[in-house]
């Protein structure tokens, strides 16, 4: 059983009891987090894509530390004019493992018969024109007669 999970505007896809470095979560450590954006489900029998994210869903996660990532240097450089650059830059992450990927069965059956709501067609409001005016006029005096 996997999900799509959208955590802090990037995706991963995560299964229980497994760990993963994300985006730093405002959350204190060993506090537990919920995510509900869920874009794809499966549980080895059959696959949910969300439009835009799956219904019923929750996938809940602890947060085990916040650390920062290697540094990446950035240099920059214009040759024969003595400018040089360097910068560095430490993204700061947060560890977590996946504790549970849970689907409630009465909010995903509900969210099953609202998509299968029957729709009314559409009446389409035809375009009156010189020609379709006269005709309608015409009709309207035949039935008068």
């Amino acid at each position: 059983m996997y999900a799509v999970v959208d955590i802090a505007g990037q995706q991963f896809q995560v299964e229980e009891n497994s760990m993963y470095y994300v985006p730093k979560l405002e959350t204190e450590i060993n506090k537990k987090v919920t995510f509900d954006n869920i874009l794809l489900f499966s549980d080895g029998k059959s696959t949910s894509v969300g439009t835009p994210s799956v219904k019923g869903i929750k996938v809940e996660a602890k947060v085990l530390e916040h650390i920062k990532d290697d540094k990446v240097i950035v240099f920059k450089k214009i040759r024969r004019k003595s400018y040089k650059k360097k910068n560095g830059h430490r993204q700061q992450l947060s560890r977590i493992e996946i504790t549970k990927i849970s689907k409630s069965a009465s909010k995903a059956k509900t969210a099953a018969k609202k998509d299968v709501v029957k729709k009314e067609p559409k009446v389409v409001a035809e375009k009156k024109t010189a020609k379709t005016a006269k005709a309608t006029k015409a009709t309207k005096a035949k039935e008068t007669e």
